[in-house]
């Protein structure tokens, strides 16, 4: 009886102890689970004025600059393709704001008039 029961404590010991996490194992599972994110960009692209006004509006912008946090790069492009040219190449004009997530405001201004910038672009081709 004392053969069987020394040995069966030993295994229930070592099972016990080897599912315990080392320091160092806990330390890198706690490193994957940190994000951290440093650059927020956008890139809007539409074709027709009709696009631009259902794709994206302020408060959608807002929305997604109020998810960052700290002091995050941000940036916001907007690619207003046209109509083919003559020498058969597709016309497009590109605006871009630039900037940091802790002016927001500023930010989200610029963007609101770089959309009105493009939508006075397709006024103007109609």
């Amino acid at each position: 009886m004392k053969k069987l029961i020394l040995p069966l404590l030993l295994l229930i010991g070592s099972l016990g102890f080897s599912q315990t996490k080392s320091v160092e194992e806990i330390e890198i599972i706690k490193k994957i689970e940190e994000t951290k994110v440093e650059s927020v960009d956008v890139v809007v692209t539409v074709d027709n004025i009709e696009e631009l006004e259902s794709t994206f509006t302020i408060d959608d912008v807002k929305e997604v600059f109020d998810l960052s946090e700290g002091k995050e790069s941000v940036s916001f492009k907007l690619v207003c393709n046209g109509e083919v040219m003559s020498s058969g190449k597709k016309s497009k004009m590109t605006y871009i704001v630039e900037g940091t997530s802790d002016d927001k405001e500023t930010f989200v201004q610029r963007v609101e008039k770089i959309r009105n910038a493009a939508i006075k672009y397709y006024k103007n081709k109609e």
